[in-house]
């Protein structure tokens, strides 16, 4: 008796199993202009984000989609997303020629495969699934045009052992010889993801140039990344503030929004915090967890939440009267005048806070891990309302002013300065 308790048990199981594998489906459709994607039969544009925190506030302002770079902590991120209504773009980490990886290692790439095979078989009955990415610029500083067949190896395998979502692999930025090589050597690749920043006005007409015949996402998009921003004398980026920034984003989201036929959504980058160049620069959150303006831009388009408090509004940032863009350079222990202009769209009293740091040494290529740089303390002269005096470091060298301007509603406003000690 007891024995068939557990057979009936164990049955019961399986069935569950087999029914909620293929409920949950992703679907490309070819259209007679262009393509779009469906989840579970009905139309879904990807309004989305690259990361995995603040899945609330994404949720809160009308994001439906998240994308991850790996699977370490996969199934946490798929109930956690799941949790708030969204899906996700789980992204599998293929390894980079410039990190060490050698593509003619064959019992390597065996490894990495057999690994990417247990990881789809544990998440691909997840309900908040969406699609899989097989890398993330793997493109980049590479030299090995094996990677190619690595990546069609994988995605191969995900249609063998998951029919029911597509495989995506993303590019740094797009060139014709890349679109070729995927085109040639990925045949079991359903959509080219494109990370691109400053150069995303032309990409539409691009990705048609280029050749790509299949569906396509912008799948990192945000502020002018640091190797295309003017640079002061000493070499160093000069960052936008967090309102140039919303105001890039704003002018970035219309350009994916024009090409609805063959662009399926995107995720923006980053939903969350990182150190990259500096501590401000990409993340649309800071360390302590306030969004900046670029929220209100999203929640602009997606509509979801019109009541949303606003962020500060941040108009200009001076040192001694001069811009972030005029190679500012001081003496040793000179005072100098750090002067704001900011407003407020509800009037909220703003909370002002300062930072001084020098100029990251730890600057790495494609996202790699940087690591944070320390404040440092410095002596104020005198302090206002809307301004700072500070005295100038006493070493020479190059260093940057941050300046955050917080409400009460956990939204901040982000500037800095970089300046010159000699």
């Amino acid at each position: 008796m007891l024995n068939r308790v557990f057979l009936f048990l164990f049955l019961l199981s399986s069935v569950g199993s087999f029914a909620q594998r293929g409920h949950n489906k992703t679907e490309i459709i070819k259209t007679e202009d262009g393509f779009k994607l469906l989840r579970n039969g009905e139309h879904y544009y990807v309004n989305g984000a690259g990361g995995d925190t603040y899945l609330k506030e994404l949720a809160d302002i009308g994001g439906n989609s998240i994308r991850t770079w790996a699977t370490g902590n996969g199934l946490a991120v798929l109930d956690s997303a799941h949790k708030h209504g969204l899906t996700v773009c789980m992204g599998l980490w293929v390894n980079h020629e410039r990190h060490g990886f050698d593509y003619n290692d064959e019992y390597a790439i065996k490894a990495q495969l057999k690994g990417f095979e247990d990881a789809i078989i544990k998440m691909r009955d997840h309900p908040a699934l969406l699609m899989w990415a097989i890398g993330n610029e793997v493109d980049l500083f590479y030299s090995n045009f094996r990677v190619w067949n690595a990546v069609e190896d994988i995605a191969a395998m995900i249609k063998r052992l998951d029919p029911n979502h597509p495989t995506m692999t993303v590019t740094a930025g797009i060139d014709v010889a890349e679109v070729a090589m995927i085109k040639e050597f990925c045949p079991s690749i359903d959509i080219l993801g494109i990370n691109t920043y400053g150069g995303i006005g032309p990409l539409a007409d691009q990705v048609r140039k280029y050749g790509w015949k299949k569906p396509y996402m912008v799948t990192e998009w945000g502020p002018h990344g640091h190797w295309e921003s003017p640079t002061v004398s000493w070499g160093e980026a000069v960052e936008a503030n967090s309102s140039q920034k919303a105001k890039m984003r704003k002018e970035s989201y219309v350009h994916i929004l024009n090409d609805s036929k063959h662009c399926l959504g995107s995720y923006c980058f980053l939903w969350g915090y990182k150190q990259e160049v500096t501590p401000t620069w990409y993340g649309i959150f800071t360390k302590d967890g306030k969004g900046t303006e670029s929220v209100d831009v999203l929640n602009s388009y997606w509509a979801k939440n019109p009541n949303k408090n606003k962020a500060p509004l941040l108009n200009s940032f001076l040192l001694n009267g001069k811009t972030k863009y005029e190679s500012i350079k001081v003496g040793k222990r000179k005072n100098c005048l750090f002067s704001l202009d900011i407003s407020d769209f509800e009037k909220d009293s703003l909370v002002i806070v300062y930072e001084l740091m020098q100029e990251s040494t730890d600057k790495k290529a494609g996202g790699d891990f940087e690591a944070s740089m320390d404040a440092l303390d410095y002596k104020i002269v005198d302090k206002t309302k809307d301004s700072i005096t500070i005295k100038a470091p006493s070493r020479s060298g190059a260093y940057r002013f941050y300046v955050y301007v917080s409400d009460d509603f956990e939204n901040v406003a982000t500037a800095n300065i970089p300046f010159y000690v000699k």
